[in-house]
């Protein structure tokens, strides 16, 4: 619905769908649907709580974070500007509001986005109130009630808006590990980086009749592809033929929907006497460490580097292309290098073998791993073959059958990330790209063997980190890892695509800068001028890191990987610089 005066002031509003000029109180009555069309308008977090919760239940929770700009972003605004803006606008705190309530009388916690403040966007701060209401929802062992409303990961962050879809996807792995229920809506729209996480991996997923939902947006699939859109591409009656949500609900009906829900789900499920999520961890290490009677380890130590000169500061756009230089050494080149005795594995089980996704099991000095990597080319003809590394949904499901094949063996993972970003096509947004993503990052949050990542070239967006929730997550020098690629970020946030070269630099995407932020723990050094011209030594120092680095994760129990892998992650939504290493 469109008007000019404040939304609170307007007598009469326009229909963005019919064009219909309707009476506010009429609409408001309606739930701001319009009754000649069935035209959802998009709602406000506070209006959407209103229309959820029993009245007098709703109990706010805290909003309160420090101040937070983490990189000193700034495009034609600063960032801080950006945010003061939308408190302004919105009178939020950040573009997520958590409170507890009752629905129908069911104790819930709830998670409510606003797409009003800077596109309903996942930075550190809503990353971090979401966990929390995630981990009250453990506490008091109540379900939580998701309502996503977003344009993707807050590029503004950089690679730290990133690492929130990690944090809190393992808070919905807590939930489903204890038992409780978790239900998403999806409204309009829902994209990118939440996608790819909480919105697709809960127990449920419910779509508001005209939501938008997918992992890229139709414009850019346009863009990459060519390709027009089918009929009501990525909509909810979409989703549902596709298999990718539960069901499709009015919005009329969504309360009624959800107190049937959380009414079976509750009748279903014995009483119990709540336990707190710290006890919880406790069990799940004791039984693991069961038998053990000598002291392990807190955690796994630090490798410690080789003294050296650090490695020379070189310009963010520059460090991108030579991430992206077409001679750079590829996965299954390091194989051939790194590792011994590779036996590929194919297949996703499902019906496809996705070629930018390779895996399978190998040797590293006399050890058995794991190893899945994204595979891009060299030549014009492999790239395409490939997909210039950019997953499928059967990528991605690949990779997931392998991860946990290792764990049934016993193996150690070690995943090499290369890729521009998961596959923007029309076909891997049919076949749930998503929520493939969003199932791996959940999977890896909870893998009871040790997880090795290394971002060799690219690391983009989701699709990157669909292979990099990982106990130690190294980078070689002259690699990049972002939540957006510099063009992507100049087309939207500059007047165009020509400052790439600046928003490079602004997303802090540099294996420097992202050691600092905490993102990475290693920088494994190149040779002098880059790894595509000395690809042998190359291989050599990669391998010292990765053996430097798994060798004392060998010695961790499984429980305790996953308790420290899910703290490693947890730490993003609280931000904080931190030295690490830089291996030579």
């Amino acid at each position: 619905m469109t008007a000019t005066a404040p939304r609170d002031e307007q007598l009469w509003s326009r229909c963005a769908g019919c064009a219909s000029l309707l009476y506010r109180k009429r609409l408001r009555r309606n739930l701001d649907v319009c009754p000649e069309c069935g035209e959802h308008a998009r709602l406000g977090a506070p209006e959407r709580l209103r229309q959820l919760v029993d009245p007098g239940s709703l109990r706010p929770l805290p909003d309160q974070l420090p101040e937070a700009d983490p990189i000193d972003f700034v495009d034609v605004l600063p960032y801080r500007h950006r945010l003061t803006g939308a408190r302004a606008s919105t009178g939020l705190a950040e573009g997520v509001v958590c409170a507890t309530a009752t629905i129908g009388g069911h104790p819930v916690v709830l998670a409510v986005m606003d797409f009003r403040f800077l596109g309903g966007s996942l930075g550190c701060a809503v990353g971090e109130l979401i966990t929390r209401a995630a981990e009250r929802a453990l506490d008091d062992r109540i379900p939580l009630v998701l309502v996503t409303a977003s344009g993707g990961a807050r590029m503004q962050e950089g690679a730290l808006s990133l690492m929130q879809m990690a944090s809190v996807s393992q808070a919905i792995a807590a939930l489903r590990e204890a038992g409780l229920l978790t239900v998403s809506v999806l409204t309009d729209p829902t994209y990118g980086g939440v996608a790819a996480s909480f919105a697709t991996n809960t127990d449920l997923v419910l779509a508001e009749s005209g939501a938008r939902m997918g992992f890229a947006g139709p414009r850019v699939i346009r863009q990459t592809t060519g390709r027009a859109l089918p009929e009501g591409f990525q909509t909810a009656d979409f989703l549902l033929r596709h298999g990718q949500v539960d069901m499709v609900v009015q919005r009329r009906s969504l309360r009624g929907r959800l107190v049937a829900l959380l009414a079976a789900t509750r009748a279903g499920r014995p009483a119990r006497t709540p336990v707190p999520r710290q006890e919880l961890a406790s069990r799940h290490e004791r039984l693991a460490d069961d038998g053990l009677a000598h002291p392990r380890p807190a955690g796994p130590p630090v490798a410690t580097p080789t003294p050296a000169d650090p490695p020379a500061v070189r310009d963010a756009w520059d460090t991108v292309r030579m991430a992206r230089h077409p001679g750079r050494p590829t996965t299954l080149d390091y194989l051939d290098s790194v590792f011994d005795g590779f036996v590929e594995l194919h297949g996703d089980r499902l019906g496809a073998d996705c070629p930018a996704i390779v895996g399978g099991v190998a040797r590293l000095a006399g050890r058995h791993v794991m190893v899945i990597g994204h595979q891009k080319g060299h030549t014009t003809a492999e790239l395409v073959a490939r997909n210039f590394g950019m997953a499928s949904p059967a990528g991605h499901r690949k990779a997931l059958r392998l991860m946990r094949l290792a764990a049934r063996l016993g193996l150690p993972v070690v995943t090499l990330v290369d890729t521009p970003g998961a596959d923007p096509g029309v076909s891997a947004e049919e076949q749930g790209q998503a929520a493939a993503i969003a199932e791996n990052i959940l999977t890896l949050t909870v893998l009871p063997t040790p997880v090795l990542a290394v971002i060799t070239g690219e690391g983009g967006s989701g699709g990157a980190l669909a292979l990099a929730v990982a106990d130690r997550v190294l980078m070689l020098e002259n690699a990049v890892y972002s939540v957006i690629s510099p063009e992507g970020c100049a087309a939207i946030l500059w007047p165009d695509r020509s400052a790439a070269p600046q928003a490079a630099r602004a997303l802090r995407l540099t294996a420097p800068d992202l050691c600092r932020l905490g993102v990475v723990d290693e920088v494994v050094s190149e040779p002098p001028t880059a790894a595509h011209d000395d690809p042998a030594e190359t291989a050599h120092r990669l391998r010292a890191a990765l053996l430097a680095n798994l060798l004392p994760l060998l010695d961790v129990p499984p429980a305790m990987l996953v308790r420290l892998r899910r703290q490693r992650f947890r730490r993003f939504g609280a931000y904080r610089t931190g030295a690490r290493a830089v291996r030579r």
